[in-house]
């Protein structure tokens, strides 16, 4: 084995990782010490509510590392690579039991930080060695971390934003908050955007200066969808569930009309469409091949659609003694900020999208993928050979990215079921 043929993985990887299980272990601290301060305070529907993101989340978050290890498994090779000593806890006979007892647990998510960090302290520790299966486990860490933002993370701020506007009165931490809760989710959004972008081969790398304009945009997308919900909210809070159920199936049904195929089971397929529906709520992505071009207007059409009547019902039913102070700047500032979050989006396509090299032998021309070209190349293989891929993203990036079906991709998602990880 030439450890040399393996993608890189880096110690700043492996710090970026281990910043992840602070930043979780942190979020899970806070978001029980919101819990407390909301009980104390006598608020215990809200309290619940907040409680209920939590536990759905979480939920969610281990039936998808479930599926996914149940998946890896008939992965030639990936058994053992598992169980040799590469993850903590995840060796020995029994480590299947084990694993199922931590997700039960609601453990499972931590453990696959802890197998991370594990896995990429070894890699480190031997120059190199076994730097495929930490990348696998990164990618893997990079899509659950998503998954959580718009599960948990966007709809708590959205309740946090309900109780301020409701109250009409904050604190200056909790404004903090809220941004910094805005940002986070916006950045986590680049930080997936930028591992999927490792599955394309003979690329242009995503820059600080790109990185910094997609997280712009997706910034003053996200920021005034959870803005208008929490308005709406506030004038009519026993109309947002309603609000919600009327939209989520409407996202369920067109994610089942595009034939995502990102899970290998139609169980897991169903999770994955219904948590698709949940994301669209808040934020857009694409998850299927076709014309992403066109699927990306639909989906804004119908949001700032769906956005203007939430801040007319907001403006006809409010206050309008306590919110004076307030309500004609917001209901200026968040059409103009998704306005501005959809120029940035343009200007990140035009000027600042990293663009992929064709190979050698199809000539040395430039090719601009957004999310409607498709890439002429076989995936993950940055200058190694192919050993392994992590399937999943290996098939959502070709998604993403591509209009039509990419037979790279596809022939080595093939191989890649009987790829050994070593």
């Amino acid at each position: 084995m030439n450890c040399a043929t393996f993608p890189k993985y880096s110690l700043l990887d492996w710090f970026f990782t281990l910043i992840g299980v602070c930043t979780f272990l942190f979020d899970v601290g806070s978001d029980l010490w919101v819990a407390r301060e909301l009980y104390t305070r006598g608020e215990l529907m809200w309290c619940g509510v907040f409680v209920g993101f939590m536990l759905l989340s979480s939920v969610v978050l281990q039936l998808f590392s479930w599926f996914w290890l149940q998946y890896d498994r008939d992965l030639k090779g990936f058994e053992s690579q598992a169980s040799a000593g590469n993850a903590v806890l995840f060796s020995g006979a029994k480590r299947v039991n084990l694993l199922l007892f931590l997700h039960v647990c609601q453990l499972g998510f931590f453990i696959r930080h802890i197998s991370a960090i594990w896995q990429g302290f070894r890699v480190w520790w031997r120059k190199g060695c076994g730097s495929e299966y930490a990348v696998y486990l990164t990618h893997d860490l990079s899509m659950l971390r998503l998954i959580e933002t718009f599960c948990e993370s966007a709809p708590q701020l959205t309740l946090m934003m309900y109780i301020m506007l409701r109250s009409n009165h904050a604190r200056l931490v909790q404004y903090v908050s809220v941004g910094a809760s805005t940002t986070s989710i916006a950045w986590m959004v680049v930080d997936y955007h930028r591992s999927l972008r490792s599955f394309l081969p003979d690329k242009d790398k995503q820059g600080w200066l790109s990185s910094v304009v997609y997280f712009f945009w997706n910034l003053f997308l996200i920021g005034p969808r959870v803005a208008s919900v929490a308005l709406f909210a506030s004038v009519l809070p026993c109309f947002i569930a309603a609000h919600f159920l009327l939209l989520w199936p409407i996202f369920v049904i067109w994610a089942w009309r595009q034939g995502t195929d990102f899970m290998d089971s139609p169980a897991g397929e169903r999770l994955y469409r219904a948590t698709i529906g949940l994301i669209w709520y808040f934020s857009w992505f694409n998850v299927a091949e076709g014309d992403t071009r066109d699927r990306s207007l639909i989906y804004h059409m119908f949001i700032i659609a769906d956005t203007s009547i939430l801040l007319t019902t907001w403006w006809l039913y409010r206050d309008a003694e306590m919110t004076q102070s307030y309500a004609f700047s917001l209901i200026l500032s968040i059409p103009l900020c998704y306005v501005l979050g959809l120029l940035i989006k343009v200007l990140y396509y035009c000027c600042f999208h990293p663009k992929l090299w064709w190979p050698a032998d199809l000539g040395k021309a430039t090719y601009d993928v957004t999310d409607g070209v498709e890439p002429p190349v076989d995936v993950q293989v940055d200058g190694a050979s192919f050993h392994t891929i992590n399937k999943r993203m290996g098939r959502h990036a070709a998604n993403f990215y591509t209009t039509n079906t990419s037979s790279a991709v596809k022939t080595n998602e093939c191989v890649a079921t009987n790829a050994s990880v070593l």
